[in-house]
């Protein structure tokens, strides 16, 4: 068994462990709109379920040199977003919106998807996306060393599900039909895969 003090590591390192050991992760594509109006899109894959009862989700977004990126700073703006679930008809758009663009320019325009517009708050979502979630600011948690912030753990409650009827039987989301996709390290994603079920001791 190898044993590593992730002190001794640089954040590259302790990145590349974690990466490669929590698999496969959700991804998240999350829409939310900048201060002139522009609507950014990007995918993130430290995302999670945080609650059923409120419903909440959690996105945990890495700063660049101790300072927002977009989709962070949007939401502690504007105090809402989208979530959308990224599946196999529509990852290799959602991949195009995570190059770098200045935040005046929209990657959704980039990949060439359809923006369509919310229920309960202002920021649209996307068309191409089977699952949405409407999301309200819950709670930021700025997270890092004392002299240094390098993560903006962003609490959000969803307000309003959207899911394509293809997906959707009798209260339950169909996983095969879904098809979500979900991130390992480098270049690598992963489908749903073989199922198998295990019963919880009673």
């Amino acid at each position: 068994m190898i044993s590593l003090n992730p002190k001794d590591n640089t954040e590259r390192e302790n990145y590349k462990l974690l990466i490669g050991s929590i698999v496969p992760r959700p991804i998240a594509f999350v829409t939310s709109v900048a201060e002139d109006g522009t609507i950014n899109g990007a995918p993130f894959s430290y995302f999670n379920i945080v609650s059923s009862n409120p419903p909440m989700v959690s996105l945990a977004i890495q700063r660049k040199n101790g300072v927002r990126k977009d989709t962070a700073r949007n939401i502690f703006e504007k105090n809402e977003f989208v979530i959308h679930i990224v599946d196999e008809e529509n990852v290799e758009m959602i991949n195009i919106t995570a190059a770098s663009l200045p935040p005046n320019e929209s990657e959704i325009q980039k990949a060439g998807l359809s923006l369509v517009p919310s229920e309960i708050i202002d920021t649209p979502g996307i068309k191409e996306a089977k699952v949405r979630y409407e999301c309200t600011l819950e709670k930021i948690v700025e997270l890092g060393d004392s002299d240094s912030i390098g993560t903006d753990l962003i609490i959000g409650k969803v307000v309003h599900f959207h899911m394509d009827e293809s997906i959707y039987e009798d209260g339950r989301i169909n996983h095969q039909t879904l098809g979500a996709v979900s991130r390992l390290a480098g270049s690598n994603y992963a489908k749903i895969g073989e199922v198998f079920s295990i019963e919880r001791p009673k």
